[in-house]
C-alpha cells in the first residue's frame, strides 16, 4: 500500500503545481534558515576534547579582591607568582601553564624573510594532557622543563615551509635569534573552541605553529602576546612584571577522578588561605576548579549572536510550518468528495491518514532537497553575519545534510497532522448526498 499511496501523492502534487511549489518553498526556506544557523551554533558549542573534557580542569584564584572582580568570579587567568607556586606543588597528575608569545621564525636561507608565527610557551605535560597528535618525534621531556632547555615542537604547516615536509627532528629552529632544537612535529592542531586559551582568543583561533618550554620563554623574556590585565602599574622591567599581581597565565590540570579533583580544590583553597594569613590577600579564599565544558560555559564562549540567530531561525521555521499547515488544509479539504467516495468504498480513517501523511512526506523530501541547496549557500555566506574566525567553522558535512533532510520530512509530516485529521473526519454520506 505504501507504493500505491506514494503514487497517489505524486499525482496529487502534479495536479496542483503552484500550491505544491509554495509548500516546498516554505519547507525549504524554513529548514535552510534553521540548519544554517545551527551549523554555526553546533561548531561553537561542541565539546573540543570529548574524550577527556571531564578530567581536565582550569584553575582560577582571586588575587585581586572583591572590589576588582564581578559577581564574585575570580579573574580568568593567574599571576606568575601563583601559577609557578601551584606548578611547583605538583598536586595534579599532569599540569601545564600556558601563554601566547609573539615570535618570528628566521629561515636558514638568508634570501627568505622572517615569518611571524603564532606560538605558545607551555610545559611538557601540555601535549599528553590535550592529546596533541604527533607526526614526527615527540614532546620535550619534564627534565627539559626543569633544565630550561632550548627545545621546541612545531606544526606540520611550519615544517612544510621550513623543511619541505621532510624530517626536522633534531634540527635547529631560529626564533628571534635564539636557536631551539626541534623535538617533534604535530598535525595542524587547533581544537574548536580553543578551550585552553579562552582569555586570549575568546575561544576561537587558528592555533599555533610553535611551542617552547615556559621556563625558557620566561628566561628569554619573551613577551606575552595575549591579554595582560593589571589592577595597578607593575612598574618598569621584566622582574617587576613577574612579581606583580598582573594576570596573564592559564593553568590546566589533569585530575582523573572526582576524589583527586576534590583534593586539588581543597589544596587550592588552602593555598589562598595561606596567602591571606601571610597578608598578601585581605579577603577570604575565592577559587574555582572547572572542567572544560563548565569553563567554556562560564566564559560564555558560545557567541550570543549564534544563540539569538538560532532562536530567530527556529521561529521562522515555525512560521513556515504554520503556512504549510494552511496550504495543506486547503489542498486536502478540496479533495473532500474523493475522500468521501474512498470511505464509502471501505477505506478506514487509518487509510486516509496513511495516504495524506505519505503525500506530506513527499513534500518534505522535495523541501529537504531545496533546503540542502539553500543551506549550502547559507553556510558559504555566514561570513556576512558572523566574524571570520567563527564563520570558517560552519561546514555542510554529511551529518548536517542528513539532519536537514530528516528535519524537512519530519516538519512536513508534523504540519500535515491537523489537515489530515480534518480530512479523516469527512462524512461519506454527506459527500455522496451532495454529489
Amino acid at each position: 500500500m505504501f507504493s500505491y499511496y506514494l503514487q497517489l501523492g505524486l499525482r496529487s502534487l502534479r495536479r496542483n503545481p503552484v500550491l505544491t511549489a509554495l509548500m516546498v518553498m516554505a519547507i525549504g526556506f524554513g529548514v535552510a534558515a534553521s540548519m544554517t544557523t545551527y551549523s554555526v551554533f553546533r561548531a561553537t558549542s561542541r565539546d573540543p576534547i570529548p574524550q577527556k573534557s571531564d578530567v581536565l580542569y582550569n584553575v582560577q584564584l582571586d588575587n585581586w579582591g572583591p572590589e576588582n572582580t564581578k559577581e564574585g568570579e575570580p579573574p580568568p587567568a593567574l599571576s606568575y607568582k601563583d601559577a609557578t607556586a601551584l606548578l611547583r606543588a605538583h598536586k595534579a597528575k599532569r599540569q601545564t601553564v600556558t601563554y601566547p608569545i609573539g615570535v618570528s621564525v628566521i629561515p636558514e636561507d638568508p634570501s627568505r624573510l622572517p615569518m611571524r608565527q603564532g606560538a605558545y610557551a607551555t610545559g611538557a605535560d601540555f601535549f599528553p594532557m590535550f592529546d596533541v597528535p604527533f607526526l614526527q618525534g615527540q614532546a620535550w621531556s619534564l627534565d627539559d622543563d626543569e633544565r630550561h632547555a632550548d627545545v621546541a615542537v612545531i606544526s606540520k604547516s611550519l615544517n612544510d615551509k621550513l623543511f619541505n615536509g621532510g624530517s626536522s627532528v633534531g634540527k635547529q629552529l631560529n626564533l628571534d635569534g635564539h636557536l631551539f632544537r626541534i623535538t617533534g612535529v604535530i598535525k595542524d592542531w587547533a581544537p574548536q573552541p580553543l578551550f585552553f586559551d579562552v582569555p586570549n582568543t575568546s575561544g576561537f583561533d587558528e592555533g599555533a605553529s610553535v611551542y617552547v618550554p615556559f621556563n625558557r620563554a620566561v628566561d628569554l623574556k619573551l613577551p606575552n602576546n595575549g591579554n595582560n590585565n593589571c589592577v595597578k602599574d607593575p612598574g618598569e622591567g621584566w622582574e617587576n612584571y613577574l612579581r606583580s599581581e598582573c594576570i596573564w597565565l592559564s593553568l590546566w590540570t589533569e585530575l582523573p577522578s572526582k576524589s583527586e579533583a576534590q583534593s586539588y580544590r581543597e589544596y587550592l583553597s588552602g593555598y589562598a588561605a595561606e596567602m591571606q594569613r601571610s597578608g598578601r590577600f585581605s579577603w577570604a579564599p575565592n577559587v574555582r576548579l572547572r572542567n572544560v565544558m563548565d569553563w567554556l560555559s562560564v566564559q560564555k564562549v558560545v557567541p550570543r549572536e549564534s544563540q539569538v540567530s538560532l532562536l530567530v531561525s527556529l521561529g521562522f521555521l515555525v512560521i513556515c510550518l504554520v503556512n504549510t499547515i494552511g496550504l495543506l488544509l486547503a489542498k486536502f479539504m478540496r479533495r473532500a468528495p474523493e475522500i468521501g467516495v474512498r470511505r464509502a468504498l471501505g477505506a478506514s480513517r487509518l487509510d486516509i491518514y496513511a495516504q495524506f501523511l505519505i503525500e506530506a512526506g513527499t513534500i518534505g523530501i522535495a523541501g529537504g532537497v531545496l533546503g540542502l541547496l539553500l543551506t549550502g549557500l547559507g553556510v558559504l555566506g555566514v561570513g556576512l553575519v558572523f566574524p571570520e574566525d567563527i564563520a570558517r567553522l560552519a561546514t555542510l558535512d554529511p551529518s548536517l545534510m542528513l539532519l536537514t533532510l530528516v528535519v524537512a520530512i519530519t516538519a512536513s509530516v508534523v504540519a500535515a497532522f491537523y489537515p489530515t485529521w480534518r480530512a479523516a473526519q469527512v462524512q461519506p454520506a454527506w459527500q455522496l448526498k451532495s454529489n
